[in-house]
């Protein structure tokens, strides 16, 4: 078991890696208030790609040869990660920071029950019961059927969907490919998709305040990527994982204080239902690891 001290330092990682993504989801709902999506999105992932070319090189150099089977994964990996950008961004430019960042809270139970399904893991009824009422409040939070029902909450559940492809795919990779050399595939796939999008979409010159933005986001969102994987290196991954639903509280700080928005009460009760669920299902890993032991 690991010591006290690295859960706790694996829990201060996994929250500053939270409030790294949300600070990037801020800075891009803000910029593409005036600036065209794929624009912004070509632009953050020139810096993006750049910066982790410099990360790979200055840990000896970035190492993109792949096996045949890697290949294949990378397909399905990178396709999860395209579609899951332009869902959630497209969905972010018209929802409330906090009520995207509730339907995305999810993602846990959603991953749990795909590898279920497709791999074959098993999962008792504790853990069956907390995904089915962690999406019993996704519902609450969607509320199909209600006034606030819309194709942009649809394309944040399709984004959880497509997140969960993309980290299932994750999972199947061989140990000899490095997480920079993931990233930096991603980086380049979403980079020539908003080149390739431009032409469709416009393109205008940017501010020096949308600039700052799309920097912003740039940075923040490799220093996530960063600190996420450190969290989960260092600490039990049962006690640091639960900190990932800090990206809520960030979400509902961020979008008042930029935004002015605040989540109404059935988002809130929604987005207690999934947090409480996802929360008792790493309860659960952790008393069955323990078991197993």
């Amino acid at each position: 078991m690991a010591p006290h001290s690295d859960n706790f330092k694996g829990s201060m990682l996994m929250m500053t890696a939270m409030a790294g993504f949300t600070l990037n989801d801020t800075a891009m709902k803000y910029v593409t208030e005036t600036l065209p999506l794929y624009q912004t999105i070509f632009l953050r992932g020139v810096l993006t790609v750049a910066a982790l070319w410099l990360i790979g090189v200055a840990q000896g150099g970035l190492r993109l040869r792949l096996s045949g089977a890697d290949t294949r994964i990378l397909g399905w990996r990178t396709l999860g990660e395209i579609l899951a950008t332009v869902f959630f961004l497209t969905a972010l430019q018209h929802m409330q920071l906090a009520d995207l960042s509730a339907i995305m809270q999810s993602l846990p139970l959603a991953v749990t029950l795909a590898a279920a399904v497709l791999f074959r893991e098993r999962i008792g009824w504790r853990r069956m019961l907390a995904i089915g009422i962690g999406f019993a409040g996704v519902m609450l939070i969607i509320r199909p059927g209600g006034a606030s029902f819309g194709i942009w909450s649809v394309l944040g559940v399709f984004s959880v969907l497509s997140v969960v492809l993309r980290d299932l795919a994750t999972r199947r990779f061989s140990r000899e490919v490095s997480s920079v050399a993931v990233s930096f595939y991603a980086g380049v796939a979403v980079l020539v998709l908003g080149a390739v999008m431009i032409p469709f979409d416009g393109w205008q010159t940017p501010t020096l305040p949308e600039l700052g933005g799309i920097v912003l986001a740039s940075l923040v969102l490799i220093a996530a990527y960063l600190t996420v994987v450190m969290s989960m290196r260092v600490g039990e991954v049962a006690v640091v994982a639960p900190f990932r639903y800090t990206s809520l509280l960030w979400a509902v700080v961020l979008g008042f204080v930029v935004f002015k928005d605040l989540p109404d009460s059935w988002t809130l009760m929604g987005a207690a239902l999934v947090i409480g669920s996802g929360v008792y299902a790493f309860y659960r890993e952790r008393v069955l690891a323990r078991g197993a032991r």
